[in-house]
């Protein structure tokens, strides 16, 4: 099963898991770039151990790959 559906022009984000969708609210309601660490700090995620970061930052190249392309 796939979480992110495919790629389509004006795909909303109400289609995403919710996990997803609240990834892309915090990347939008940022004042500029964002990096892994803010997103996770936002989240409540402990930020200072690397290897807890790792699984958003691969949803959030999943989530940037999936947007860029379009």
């Amino acid at each position: 099963m796939l979480l992110i559906p495919a790629r389509a022009a004006g795909i909303d984000p109400d289609v995403l898991p919710q996990d997803y969708q609240r990834l892309v609210a915090i990347v939008r309601e940022a004042a500029g770039p964002v990096t892994v660490r803010a997103v996770g700090e936002v989240l409540g995620l402990p930020v200072e151990v690397r290897g807890k970061l790792e699984p958003l930052r691969a949803k959030l190249n999943r989530l940037a790959d999936h947007f860029h392309k379009l």
